[in-house]
């Protein structure tokens, strides 16, 4: 009796160590073989090579009616001409350009001219495979540190890629990961931990490790979201008026018109789709952005190739949609960002005379309290119409969130206006022919035809520049 029991014991002991060898085999067989530092895009070409092909179409230089991959200014005269007078004083106003496929970041962020020898660090984080590397051997050091002199010749010795597969995928295993800190915290302090999450909340969360709201918190330059209050923009801004400020991040620059402390709003895609309605029914980056597609009417994929579901419209669109025709969607989503285009147009306009009449304001040297006042209304007013036209769906990722935005941004500006004419008129200056000026600055920034001197045309001898002077060497 003893001797069957051992020998049942004995059998059951290799059926136990033979499950485990095998499951063994299956995790080591579902392994790439690749580093788990890979950061080679390259690397998982043969590995992967539909999803790799898929990828590469991401260097397509193709346009949708508000949206593409070719490279060109902002400023252009369909999109936003007055950036130069909107920005003037920062960066953006020298040259700032329509977003461009993924594959082009690296050289991208190389050759943007608002990358200077000031630029730091964090300016590469959401633009190189290699920073999660950089991050792992710097420390802190790796956001405050000189981007042409650091961190760039770093990078390059690495044998970097773009973004791509390593940033959102564990390279041995392929799962999706968070590869960017400044995400995963960001998301404690709206209660969420990232380690518990869905794999459908992952198919959004590797995107919004880059597309979202940030700004350099000052001790160490570090890449920060402004997220404890909540993702609408005005939660935003009221991080920036308390948190922020207790940081001590008062501003992204000093306005050269009016001399207003200014903020940049960046590409929060990930802020606007989580408060519009397909991110609130749980409709995933990736459903819309990474459709599934069939290869040689085969093999099914996710496609690779990041880009307008205007493109991709039957696998992007119909699997919900089944009761539209393509027409009917492509014809919907142009309505809602011709609507958006012409409200942001006219909340930027409204913008531009409010700099300009608290320009007049401080060489009128109207009283100082009215003046903080005025500028407090344009703060608002420009990040209101900012927080969207940075956002690339042109308003379709939450259409009636964007346009109240763009709302409160006309009202806001508008008070600024009101401050100053009330103030104006007191000093006896004639506000039509003010208006007329404006006008003139306008014109002279949109016929310019070399983008990188319209911002030259804002300021002339009636309308000074107002950013101060840096300070003296020592």
């Amino acid at each position: 009796m003893m001797k069957r029991a051992f020998m049942l014991l004995g059998s059951l002991l290799l059926i136990l160590v033979g499950c485990s060898q095998t499951e063994e085999a299956a995790k080591q067989s579902k392994s790439t073989g690749l580093a788990k530092d890979e950061y080679r895009n390259e690397a998982f070409k043969d590995l992967f090579p539909l999803h790799y092909e898929s990828y590469m179409k991401n260097k397509k230089e193709e346009d949708t009616k508000y949206g593409g991959s070719v490279k060109r200014s902002k400023f252009e005269h369909d999109k936003e001409p007055y950036l130069p007078i909107l920005f003037n004083g920062y960066g953006f106003a020298t040259e700032y350009n329509e977003d461009r496929g993924h594959v082009y970041a690296t050289e991208d962020v190389r050759n943007i001219k608002r990358i200077t020898d000031k630029s730091v660090g964090s300016c590469l984080t959401c633009k190189s495979t290699a920073v999660p590397k950089l991050i792992e051997e710097m420390g802190d050091n790796y956001w405050g540190a000189n981007f042409n002199q650091v961190i760039w010749p770093k990078a390059e010795a690495m044998g970097h890629s773009p973004i791509g597969c390593s940033d959102c995928h564990d390279p041995q295993t392929m799962d999706l990961r968070i590869t960017r800190p400044s995400f995963i915290e960001a998301m404690k302090t709206r209660g969420v931990d990232v380690t518990k999450a869905t794999k459908n909340e992952m198919r959004s969360y590797v995107c919004a490790q880059c597309h979202v709201e940030y700004y350099f918190e000052p001790s160490k330059s570090k890449v920060t979201f402004p997220w404890a209050k909540g993702f609408k923009p005005e939660e935003m801004y009221a991080y920036y008026e308390e948190i922020g400020k207790q940081q001590g991040f008062e501003k992204d620059w000093i306005h050269n018109v009016s001399g207003t402390p200014m903020l940049k709003a960046q590409h929060p895609e990930f802020e606007t789709w989580i408060e519009g309605p397909h991110g609130k029914a749980g409709v995933s980056c990736a459903d819309c952005h990474m459709p599934y597609e069939r290869v040689d009417g085969k093999k099914k994929i996710t496609s690779h190739y990041w880009t307008s579901p205007l493109k991709t419209i039957e696998q992007s669109c119909l699997t919900c949609h089944a009761d539209k025709s393509k027409e009917w969607i492509k014809t919907r989503v142009e309505e809602i960002q011709t609507t958006h285009m012409e409200m942001l147009h006219k909340a930027e306009e409204v913008s531009v005379f409010a700099h300009y009449y608290v320009n007049k304001m401080i060489t009128a040297k109207v009283d100082e309290s009215k003046i903080k006042a005025a500028q407090e209304h344009i703060r608002k007013g420009q990040w209101y119409w900012d927080i969207v036209a940075a956002e690339n769906s042109t308003g379709f990722h939450n259409p009636q969130g964007t346009m109240a935005t763009l709302s409160k941004s006309i009202d806001e500006s508008n008070r600024a206006i009101l401050i100053a004419t009330e103030e104006l008129m007191k000093k006896g200056i004639d506000v039509d022919k003010l208006k007329k000026e404006i006008e003139e600055r306008m014109e002279a920034v949109y016929n310019e035809a070399d983008p990188f001197k319209k911002k030259d045309h804002a300021i002339t001898d009636s309308f000074p520049g107002q950013t101060p002077p840096p300070p003296a060497k020592k």
